[in-house]
């Protein structure tokens, strides 16, 4: 399968838009695939847990079965192995 690498550049005042990869990240890893998600400029504040448990997009918060991707919630720029 494949490995994929969304990128992130929306933060907490657009939080629609910011938590699209996040989506489309668990996306990828239920059809079994492998993915990432870098966060750049804005969307690094999101990588805060006061910030991100309070973005919600349209679609509701995180699926918490993405921290399988990061030993600390939204990450911290290491990968687990999962």
């Amino acid at each position: 399968m494949a490995h994929i690498l969304y990128y992130g550049t929306h933060g907490s005042d657009e939080p629609t838009r910011a938590v699209l990869p996040f989506h489309m990240a668990k996306g990828a890893l239920e059809a079994g695939h492998t993915a990432e998600i870098a966060l750049i400029g804005d969307a690094t504040f999101l990588m805060k847990d006061a910030i991100a448990k309070e973005v919600k997009g349209v679609a509701g918060r995180q699926d918490q079965r993405l921290r399988r991707l990061w030993p600390h919630p939204w990450g911290d720029g290491r990968r687990s192995e999962g």
